[in-house]
Order: C-alpha cells, then sequence, then structure tokens
C-alpha cells in the first residue's frame, strides 16, 4: 500500500508533537512538513529529543498553498481561532484537514463569540465539517474532506454518558460533570500559574461555570438525545503531566439496575477498539497514559436514582493526538487501530 503524505502545523505545542510522534511509526504515513512559527529554522528533535532517529526535519513557517499541495492531509494543531484562517487553502489545494483544536466543532458561528470570543471567519466550512469521535460519526468521518477533532474534556466526557443518553435512561437536566486534567492541557507554552511551583501537591477549579468545551458536550449531546441538554462542567487542573479523569452524575429516567447499565455499554462499545468497559475495577488515567484508549464504568446508585459514570483518557492520546490519528485511519480507509496498537505506559 501507498504511503499517504502527512503535514503537522502547530508541531512545538504539546498536541502537535504528540501528533508527530505517532505518524512517525504509523505504517501508511510519510511526515513531509512540520510547522513551528516561534521554532522555525530548529530540527524538530532538538526541541522533542524523544524524535531522535524518527523525525529529524527542519520545522518551517507556515504556508498554507505549499503545505497543501504537498499533502494529502495536514493536522492543525494551533490555538483556537488560528485554524479557520488557514484551513481553507488547505482544502482548496485538494488536502484532508484534521484541525485538533475548536474551530470547527461547533455547527453554529453564532457560539464562537459567546463560548470563544472570537468571530468565525470560515463559517461556510462549518456545515461540512464532521465532528470526530468515532462511536458517535464514525460513517462521516469515513467520507469527510474536513474533521473537527473533540476536545479533551469533551472526549472523555462524551464516552462517558453516550450509552446512558442515547438509550434514554436518564434525563436530559441534571447532569453533572467532575473532571480533573494534568498540566500538559494548558499547552508547552501553559503559563498562567501552571507551572511546577504551582501545580505540585495542589489541586484547582478553574473557568466555572464557563468552561468553553461544555458547548461541544451539549451540542453532541442534544443531537443524541434528539432534545436540548444542559451540563453542569467543572473542570480541575491535578498535579500529573497527562490524563484526564471524569466522573459523570446523570439522573435517571427509569429504573436501571448495575449490570443492565454495565451491559449498555459493553453493547454500545462491542466494535470500538479503543474503548474498554470495566466490570470489576474502576477507571485510572495511569492505565490509558501515552495511549489511544478510553477506560469506561458505569455504577448506579439507587438510592439517589443517579448513573454515576467514569472515564478516563491521556489528553494528548485519545483527547488530542491519538484521536486525531483514529479519525485519519477512517478518512483513508486505513484499519480503524493503525499505528495506534499498543499499550498504555505503566507505571
Amino acid at each position: 500500500m501507498n504511503k499517504i503524505k502527512a503535514s503537522v502545523i502547530g508541531a512545538s505545542g504539546y498536541g502537535g508533537a504528540e501528533a508527530v510522534r505517532l505518524l512517525a511509526t504509523h505504517p501508511h504515513v510519510e511526515v513531509v512538513h512540520v510547522t513551528a512559527e516561534t521554532h522555525q529554522g530548529q530540527v524538530m528533535s532538538k526541541l522533542y529529543p524523544n524524535l531522535r532517529g524518527f523525525v529529524d526535519q527542519t520545522m518551517i513557517a507556515v504556508d498554507a498553498e505549499r503545505i497543501g499541495h504537498d499533502s494529502d492531509v495536514t493536522f492543525v494543531s494551533l490555538p483556537s481561532g488560528k485554524a479557520m484562517h488557514l484551513v481553507p487553502a488547505l482544502l482548496e489545494q485538494g488536502c484532508k484537514v484534521i484541525d485538533i483544536a475548536a474551530d470547527f466543532r461547533l455547527r453554529d458561528a453564532a457560539l464562537y463569540p459567546e463560548w470563544y470570543k472570537f468571530a468565525h471567519v470560515a463559517p461556510e466550512y462549518l456545515g461540512e465539517a464532521v465532528y470526530g469521535l468515532p462511536e458517535l460519526h464514525r460513517d462521516a468521518i469515513g467520507t469527510t474532506r474536513l474533521l473537527a477533532n473533540p476536545g479533551c474534556y469533551p472526549a472523555a466526557s462524551l464516552l462517558a454518558l453516550l450509552p446512558l443518553v442515547r438509550s434514554g435512561a436518564v434525563r436530559s437536566e441534571g447532569i453533572v460533570i467532575d473532571a480533573k486534567s494534568g498540566v500538559s492541557g494548558a499547552g508547552r507554552g501553559g503559563g498562567g500559574g501552571f507551572g511546577f511551583a504551582e501545580m505540585n501537591e495542589n489541586v484547582q477549579a478553574y473557568s466555572v461555570p464557563r468552561h468553553n468545551h461544555i458547548a461541544e458536550i451539549e451540542q453532541e449531546l442534544s443531537h443524541l438525545a434528539k432534545t436540548a441538554v444542559q451540563v453542569v462542567f467543572t473542570p480541575h487542573l491535578i498535579p500529573m503531566t497527562r490524563g484526564i479523569l471524569a466522573t459523570v452524575y446523570a439522573p435517571l429516567a427509569q429504573d436501571l439496575s448495575e449490570d443492565e447499565a454495565l451491559r449498555l455499554y459493553e453493547t454500545t462499545y462491542h466494535d470500538a477498539p479503543f474503548v474498554r468497559v470495566l466490570r470489576e475495577s474502576f477507571p485510572q488515567t495511569k492505565a490509558t497514559m501515552g495511549s489511544n484508549y478510553c477506560d469506561v464504568t458505569v455504577r448506579i446508585d439507587t438510592r439517589t436514582r443517579t448513573a454515576i459514570a467514569i472515564a478516563a483518557i491521556d489528553n494528548l492520546g485519545r483527547g488530542a493526538a491519538g484521536q486525531a490519528i483514529q479519525n485519519m485511519n477512517l478518512m483513508f480507509q486505513f484499519p480503524e487501530t493503525a499505528g495506534l496498537l499498543f499499550p498504555a505506559v505503566f507505571p
């Protein structure tokens, strides 16, 4: 099988570098360009020594026309609000695009000023962009040229909730999501009090009650439930590098035993290669670190008629670059697990 040509825009950030790491050993991919505005002219493996001998290319400035012409697929891993300026030119060159940030996740352009504080400059592309959670949109992912990769918190939260909401087992109101993330989610240039001294032996909530990931969580849950769904969402940063643990509380709409709930999850995810339903244990972030897996389970609190769903992912894996590679596989009709079938790093 001939290899496709892939480029990564924003390769110096954690999400972009993780995409480069996974693409470097993908059996069907050749990495042709890596870009970094602040590090252009540097060799990728000097900035990320783990890539030494795998990706020794020089990082270049962004040239959307050149990159689009040279690539079959381009991953854009830039701060939200940047990709929308580049995607039209990439698509015009016949290149497929996977945006790892938020610029094409929301279908309604009017939501961007509300949740992201910028007006969308390419709203005509929102209608064709596909939200890249395979367990929700696998068929559409396979035919799109523009893929909106889910956010890290939404990936965990949606996978935790999907079986309950789709089946109608829980109510559409009163859902509470409590999520905790490692500090790599703030990016390589995190700052803002997210350094070691501030985060070590510390846990803090942030962006309460208006974290921008709420918009896509509610969008996708409303699509599933076929009615408007609103959630309470509180994110926390904890002193670890990678990982997300999302604990979701959803009021039951009908009687549901714990075994019935677990069987619902097992049925929903029986053909999902990167979702592992746990019966006897609880998800933990270290069991998914460095991988594309999501571990999920559910328990039923009969006293309060509440389903408690828990999901663990790697925020840079299933929450960003790993998910992006999985979507690329579907977009190019590769095996869905290609380049991703390896266990997490433990301990």
